[in-house]
């Protein structure tokens, strides 16, 4: 059954929320831009900076799956706004800190802006129809170019102001996101039955176990664990990455990062439009091929051979320069900005009435990888000892995800097929 919804407060639901998200996604990977003169000024191991990096990721991740459950039962209009005005206490904080324990502490507070993905897909949902659903949700995810707002902002701030200047301004913006969206954004129409309260169909969603008992709900989260955790890993990682394996200054390097970045997230709307044209599950299958390919070449560590000849010895040198490099990381940045649509587009074609708690949780899943990612990272580059070990830890991820994909098709066509046979009476259905 679709519901249409007005079209006017449709595209200004879609239009404020997408503003918050953005808002929210700058201030959640504010710690990718302090790595960079943390990791000199307190000499940190490529592992500490990994676990810096992630405990604004944690909260973000863990929070999500309380804040999925409370946006199917409150307003998540307001839910949205009272996770702003949270999160704004901790920026003004920011400059007062001045030991590693205290970042990772502030770090977990700023990290409730990760929830706002959550609450926002669960705002924008009840506002478009299914056939919408996923060039919706596209749009709305597009809000993850909030990366780019701090990899432009914070470098301007730092050269003027100082670094002690980015929380305060920052804290000052939360607050003015928060004012503009409770005053702008529609509330939830009352006369109009939204997708929330729309009966469940048992024959369309017959599992009725609870969430994190169902096999297909982790499935999609492994998903997302690598088209959203390893993007949101990769924001973090880069910077640090082209300093080191490519040494370009901090501003060169936030500036490819920025490319990065800025590009994945605004292909996620045109990932939704593909994914309501031929199928989520068709666009993840080639995301992840695509993916799995770039990320064969970015593993390959710098490699010096000799060759003994007969005459005499030939050296070669094998390594992606640096725009290979980037080629190769904006080719997979696309792949993830579809990926990210096509799984919410999925997940919507499944559990239509659960996009708050199944979302919430599969959104929570793939934050995790915001989170473990990093730290990962940090520990294969200290035990390998060379920078693009972080690729390998990826390419076993991706690995993992195309082999359950592979599994769970068959699985479908086999029960497609078994379903087929016994509405032609091939087969008794007792």
């Amino acid at each position: 059954m679709s519901i249409a919804l007005p079209t006017s407060g449709a595209s200004k639901a879609l239009t404020m929320a997408t503003l918050a998200f953005a808002a929210n996604f700058s201030v959640w990977i504010l710690y990718a831009v302090f790595g960079l003169e943390l990791e000199k000024s307190m000499g940190l191991s490529a592992t500490q900076l990994g676990v810096f990096f992630a405990a604004p990721m944690l909260t973000g991740a863990l929070v999500r799956i309380p804040a999925g459950i409370l946006a199917d039962r409150y307003n998540p209009k307001h839910l949205f706004t009272v996770q702003m005005l949270l999160v704004t206490p901790a920026l003004f904080l920011l400059p007062l800190v001045d030991s590693y324990d205290l970042y990772l502490l502030l770090g977990l507070w700023i990290g409730l802006s990760g929830v706002s993905f959550t609450l926002g897909i669960r705002y924008v949902n009840d506002w478009f129809e299914r056939n919408r659903q996923g060039t919706a949700m596209g749009i709305f995810g597009a809000g993850n170019a909030g990366a780019a707002i701090t990899l432009v902002l914070a470098p301007i701030l730092i050269s003027h102001w100082g670094w002690s200047s980015i929380g305060p301004v920052y804290g000052a913006g939360m607050i003015l996101t928060a004012l503009l969206f409770a005053g702008f954004a529609p509330s939830r129409a009352t006369n109009i039955q939204t997708a929330s309260q729309i009966p469940t169909n048992p024959d369309n969603n017959p599992d009725q176990s609870p969430i994190f008992m169902r096999l297909q709900v982790w499935r999609f989260g492994l998903y997302y664990y690598f088209v959203f955790g390893s993007f949101l890993a990769l924001i973090m990682w880069l910077p640090q990455y082209y300093t080191h394996a490519y040494q370009l200054s901090p501003n060169q390097a936030m500036a490819f990062t920025l490319f990065f970045a800025a590009t994945s997230s605004m292909v996620r709307a045109l990932g939704g439009w593909f994914a309501d044209r031929y199928g989520g599950s068709t666009v993840n299958w080639m995301v992840f091929w695509v993916c799995l390919v770039c990320l064969f070449f970015l593993s390959y560590p710098s490699t010096t051979m000799t060759i003994h000849g007969v005459h005499q010895d030939v050296h070669l040198k094998v390594e992606v320069n640096l725009w290979v490099f980037t080629l190769l990381i904006f080719i997979i940045g696309i792949a993830q900005g579809f990926g990210r649509a096509s799984v919410y587009k999925t997940i919507h074609d499944h559990y239509p009435q659960q996009m708050g708690s199944v979302g919430g949780f599969v959104a929570a899943i793939g934050a995790l990888g915001g989170c473990t990612l990093p730290i990962v990272f940090g520990l294969a580059v200290d035990f390998a000892g060379f920078y693009s070990a972080c690729f390998m830890v990826l390419y076993s991820v991706l690995a993992c995800c195309m082999i359950a994909m592979y599994f769970a098709n068959k699985k479908d066509r086999f029960r497609s097929r078994v379903s087929y046979a016994q509405s032609h009476n091939f087969l008794d259905s007792d």
